[in-house]
């Protein structure tokens, strides 16, 4: 489908106000995973959801160009679709690295939100929340294993909408 989930741990609401530490992306068909680390980091024992910087920052460039490289060769020649937890949050910082990077974004200028297929599926858009038990993966703000889990708990919805016909989903 060359869908792309993508999870960003960065220290400030935007790039005006904080710096992008680390992303992670998994590939949907494949589950292959990257890792981009722009500054040593680990989750703020205060706040968890909040990155400290413990080390040294590494060449954006350099990351940007293996992301751009990975997404490549797993798209052989589509443009990936981004798909997140909160693209309100994540596309922004991805994007921002892309631009002052490499001028120009493989994902283009949009992005896909989990909890909005999921309240779709539901026909409440207020129900944005339960996907969230399918994870398997823990949710521990290393963002592989954050962007693996939610891979993990689309896949079920994909499979619960198959199980039941196309019609209303149990979970």
């Amino acid at each position: 489908m060359g869908l792309v989930f993508v999870d960003c741990e960065a220290t400030g609401l935007s790039a005006a106000s904080g710096v992008l530490t680390e992303f992670g992306a998994v590939d949907f068909t494949t589950r292959e995973t990257f890792h981009g680390v722009l500054w040593d980091s680990e989750p703020d024992p205060a706040y968890p959801a909040k990155p400290r910087i413990t080390g040294g920052q590494h060449d954006a460039v350099d990351v940007f160009t293996r992301f751009d490289a990975w997404l490549a060769r797993l798209g052989e020649g589509r443009q990936p679709v981004f798909v997140s937890d909160n693209p309100a949050y994540d596309y922004q910082w991805i994007n921002h690295g892309f631009d002052v990077t490499l001028g120009r974004n493989p994902f283009g200028h949009s992005a896909r939100r989990i909890a909005d297929f999921y309240a779709g599926l539901h026909r409440d858009f207020r129900r944005t929340q339960e996907w969230k038990q399918l994870r398997r993966t823990p949710h521990d703000h290393h963002p592989v294993n954050d962007a693996m889990g939610n891979v993990e708990a689309f896949a079920a919805l994909l499979e619960a909408i198959q199980d039941a016909g196309g019609g209303p989903l149990a979970v």
